[in-house]
């Protein structure tokens, strides 16, 4: 049965992306596509902030493209070094939050420690920080320029300081348009599509309801997280599963049981 997720292909230890291997031990024929591309925002800023943890009661990332930013900032101000022996020891000193096991495993990398990796969403991080003691100090939150409100919200509600810094911004995919006519042409209709984020469906979905036509109702639609349920829910379109949590296992299992359901 072939399936259709709209993500970049990431590949693991074992040199394949997880969703594809994961869903293929449950009968599924999975094409990955990428819609979205990424633009990175305010890196001196950012830079600086960084070197600067005395300031800050911790940090929030909640997008693995955050992570990447503090990459891009070390390698950019030549600050690997200085990262390694001070900075990194004094960040790891405060807590960092992160939501979900891609995130975590990223900033694992770069040599923090991550707390609420289980999280699968940024309202469920929210209410585990909010679980935790208040720090004195804003916990810094680099994020994109569409970034959902519950996160700071609930931080706010419930008096936890928080500053916000704009490191990305996500830009459709040069590819998007001549990647599916190619699917469509050689592959048809797929049974099922996921989307992986708001900004990756408003990107593709036009190119996809001219692809599929009439034939668009026999499609599964599935999302990742629950922001991506709403987005596509506010199109009109049927959501006919939302993983458990954003892994591949929460995915495959997700799909399994919409597309055993009887159609209606």
């Amino acid at each position: 049965m072939k399936v259709l997720l709209l993500k970049d292909p990431k590949e693991d230890d074992c040199g394949q992306d997880p969703y594809i291997r994961e869903l293929g031990l449950y009968g599924f024929e999975a094409t990955l596509i990428p819609v979205l591309s990424f633009e990175f925002l305010s890196l001196p800023s950012f830079s600086e902030k960084l070197s600067h943890p005395e300031g800050y009661g911790g940090l929030i990332f909640t997008s693995p493209r955050a992570v990447e930013a503090v990459e891009l900032c070390l390698e950019k101000d030549n600050k690997t070094e200085v990262w390694k022996h001070s900075l990194k020891e004094k960040w790891n000193a405060k807590t960092v939050y992160v939501v979900g096991n891609a995130t975590a495993s990223l900033v694992n990398k770069i040599g923090l420690d991550a707390e609420g990796a289980n999280c699968g969403n940024a309202e469920k991080l929210a209410e585990y920080i909010c679980s935790r003691e208040s720090p004195a100090l804003p916990l810094l939150f680099p994020c994109g320029t569409v970034k959902g409100e519950i996160l700071p919200q609930m931080l706010k509600d419930r008096g936890i300081p928080m500053e916000s810094i704009t490191v990305y911004q996500k830009v459709p995919h040069p590819g998007i348009q001549v990647n599916l006519n190619s699917y469509y042409a050689k592959q048809g209709v797929p049974a099922s599509i996921t989307f992986f984020s708001p900004s990756g469906l408003a990107y593709s979905l036009k190119h996809i309801q001219e692809l599929s036509g009439d034939n668009i109702d026999r499609i599964k639609f599935a999302a990742i997280g629950p922001s991506t349920a709403r987005a596509l829910a506010a199109q009109g379109l049927p959501v006919s599963c939302m993983a458990e949590s954003p892994t591949p296992q929460g995915l495959a299992t997700g799909l399994r049981l919409a597309l055993e359901a009887p159609r209606c």
